[in-house]
């Protein structure tokens, strides 16, 4: 602990003595001295590419988010991008939060000094956008500045590849690698915005690719005639952009499908990086739906759909048998989805001989049982959608496999080959038009979950996770995987362990990633997995029994137990 708090103070204390750091920054960084914590806490590491690119609180210090931080990133993917081809170009977009159109001008101006032309859109829009922009203008690579559903304090930096994937370990190793050779802020190259744009290194992104993102969208549709003639106005939903980028294309989407009666909650509409109608501007929580639901209680919504801030998350809330407007989770609304898709397909005799559906390791196994019983393939990958992208990107190059459907538990979707990132736009299509079809039948989307589980068991999923903060954070985290992988248990809760799957060495094919999973004989599992993009450990757990009942208490036992061990190590 002592050699990493004098490579903090070093850090420190380097920065305060840099010429090129601004007035304003040293004057923040003064301002800490005598607070050892704070100094340790922004010092003590370097911000690292983990699941999602860079994600961090905004600040001065190295282990934050700001100009110097992601002024060296895009050095670094900038000298990578050089590498990789004679005329390389990078595709830039940014979400709601404070400091994100400032973070993005600003990478876009280091990439131009660096000869690199960068395409940056004139205002916020979804992280699945980029990725289609990607694709569409044969970019060498992408970024997107988002901390996707965090609290307002942080912001990220994505990095893609050229098929409009996340990068994946192999090609962000190397662009780890191309960061830290960049030792000092001295080295990152800045042009002027006027400069750029007159040598044509700085180009602005608008209204005509906003429309073909529009178009190719809504075209992932399975029932738009209908929808356009009649069932769509039958279906009220009420959508909240939580403040983020999916406000304008959400609408524009439902509208070109058809799905015309949908209602906005006013309060959440305009983008505002403090979020400051929710504590946290999270779709896969109840308490960021307050507003919504009060709206869907006023007008007798049948569906309320969410996005999050970049808006590649969507939660949807629907009413129970009693009447209630319920959250349904992220594994729920796949296998609404997924049963929707497929069943469409198979019914119309469009189902391929050699159809996939990609999910990841910690996500439910009811999609997969319901992707099976239409004849879909199901292939798992790790988690972190980039994972999925990988996979739709190796089945367009070898042609033996046709993608149908990628999802994760934590509100990922994706219909359609357009892009290779999770969607809450075609997402929110999805599930609204499947709610409108099933409508049509008399049922609501609670009733076709009751029924998938009815068919294929009651599947009952739940997540836990300990946020723990600083480097005392990261060695405890380190210190639970380890006592879990040193010391694996024979049973837990009364159910004996039948398998233990460490994905560290690499497993099933898949790169190798620092998660636990315990299969136990009865079909249940749990799973541990520190946070790629947070200071924090998740714990997944999920069930599969013979009634709902059965279910609630068989997972509640088994939440239980498994945290108490990890809880003792915290």
């Amino acid at each position: 602990m002592l050699e990493m708090n004098q490579l903090a103070v070093e850090r420190y204390e380097a920065w305060l003595a840099d010429p090129s750091i601004d007035a304003a920054t040293r004057e923040e960084l003064a301002a800490l001295r005598g607070n050892d914590k704070e100094i340790e806490d922004r010092f003590y590491r370097e911000l690292e590419f983990g699941t999602g690119g860079l994600r961090g609180v905004m600040g001065a210090g190295t282990n934050r988010l700001n100009v110097y931080t992601v002024g060296k990133a895009t050095q670094g993917l900038a000298n990578w991008t050089l590498g990789k081809s004679s005329a390389p170009s990078v595709v830039i977009a940014h979400d709601s939060r404070n400091n994100s159109p400032e973070f993005a001008l600003d990478a876009a101006l280091v990439l131009a000094a660096n000869g690199v032309t960068a395409y940056l859109f004139k205002a916020l829009r979804p992280t699945p956008q980029l990725s289609f922009a990607v694709r569409e203008l044969g970019a060498t690579s992408g970024v997107v500045i988002t901390a996707s559903h965090n609290p307002p304090e942080y912001n990220g930096y994505k990095a893609y590849g050229s098929d409009g994937c996340q990068l994946v370990p192999a090609d962000a190793e190397e662009v780890i690698g191309a960061i830290q050779a960049v030792t000092a802020f001295d080295q990152v190259k800045r042009m002027s915005r006027e400069e750029a744009e007159a040598k044509g290194l700085l180009k602005w992104l608008g209204e005509e690719e906003d429309r073909d993102y529009i178009r190719t969208v809504a075209a992932q549709s399975l029932n738009s005639e209908l929808l356009k003639g009649g069932l769509g106005r039958d279906l009220t939903i009420v959508y909240t952009p939580l403040h983020g980028a999916g406000n304008m294309p959400v609408r524009e989407v439902l509208a070109e499908a058809g799905l015309s009666n949908v209602h906005i909650v006013p309060e959440q509409e305009q983008p505002d990086g403090y979020f400051s109608t929710v504590k946290s501007p999270n779709p896969e929580e109840r308490d960021a739906f307050a507003l919504a639901i009060k709206l869907g209680q006023e007008i007798g919504a049948d569906i309320i759909v969410g996005t999050d801030p970049d808006c590649d998350r969507m939660g949807a809330v629907v009413r129970n048998n009693e009447g209630e407007f319920v959250v349904l989770t992220g594994n729920q609304s796949g296998a609404i989805m997924v049963n929707y898709l497929l069943g469409t397909l198979k019914e119309r005799g469009q189902m391929p001989s050699n159809g996939v559906i990609v999910k990841t390791i910690v996500t439910s196994e009811m999609g997969a049982d319901i992707a099976v019983s239409y004849g879909a393939e199901v292939v798992n990958t790790l988690t972190g959608f980039k994972y999925i992208g990988e996979q739709m990107t190796q089945y367009e190059q070898n042609g033996n496999r046709t993608f149908l459907f990628g999802y994760e538990e934590s509100y990922g979707y994706l219909a359609g080959t357009y892009a290779r990132d999770k969607d809450a736009v075609v997402a929110s299509l999805l599930i609204c038009e499947a709610a409108a079809y099933y409508k049509r039948q008399g049922k609501t989307l609670y009733d076709v979950l009751l029924e998938l589980y009815a068919q294929h068991g009651y599947y009952l999923e739940h997540l836990e996770s300990r946020t723990l903060k600083g480097v005392d954070g990261v060695q405890q985290i380190a210190g639970i995987m380890q006592d879990w992988r040193s010391k694996p248990p024979v049973e837990i809760a009364g159910v004996r362990v039948a398998t233990v799957l460490d994905y560290l060495p690499g497993l099933d094919g898949l790169p190798s990633e620092n998660v636990l999973k315990y299969m136990l004989e009865d079909g249940s599992w749990f799973c541990l997995r520190p946070s790629g993009t947070e200071p924090k450990i998740k714990v997944y757990f999920a069930v599969r029994s013979q009634s709902l009942s059965m279910a609630k208490d068989a997972i509640g036992k088994l939440t239980a137990a498994v945290m108490e061990r990890v809880d003792s190590k915290a």
